[in-house]
């Protein structure tokens, strides 16, 4: 999973989050940074029963009165949502290899654009995935800014 700074990072650069089932996310300045949340269509909890650990189901929570706007949160993007992020933010650009190795101790991912060769080292395949997002996002905030 991304840090919240990668995460943000990344929303503040314009990647839009279309929420789903099994999508993680943080509330930042609240308190929580420290906390993932996932989306879910049932409650379950992990309680203790009979001494053992056990998930127990529950009904739906339409008497629930909390909520947040997801403007208000941050996405925490798994590793195959970054990799098609990567893909959908480059589907009019001529994309000539984008490739993910283990390198030693940290995830090196590549990117041929054009004959422009982006490496990314990071310790985790989707830390590498998501700084090749960022500098993505950031490069066509500059295009559209200079247009």
């Amino acid at each position: 999973m991304i840090s919240l700074l990668l995460a943000n990072n990344l929303k503040q650069a314009g990647l839009v989050w279309r929420a789903g089932v099994n999508d993680f996310f943080a509330i930042p300045d609240r308190g929580m940074d420290d906390r993932v949340f996932v989306l879910s269509d049932l409650m379950a909890n992990l309680e203790i029963l009979r001494g053992w650990p056990a998930v127990t189901f529950h009904g739906t929570a339409e008497w629930a009165q909390d909520y947040i706007l997801t403007a208000e949160v941050v996405w925490l993007p798994r590793e195959e949502q970054l990799r098609q992020a990567i893909l959908d933010t480059l589907q009019d650009e001529r994309l000539e290899s984008l490739q993910l190795n283990f390198a030693g101790q940290n995830y090196r991912c590549t990117l041929v654009l054009d004959g422009e060769t982006v490496v990314v080292d990071a310790p985790s395949a989707s830390a590498a995935y998501g700084q090749v997002l960022l500098r993505l996002l950031k490069r066509r905030s500059q295009e559209q800014a200079g247009s």
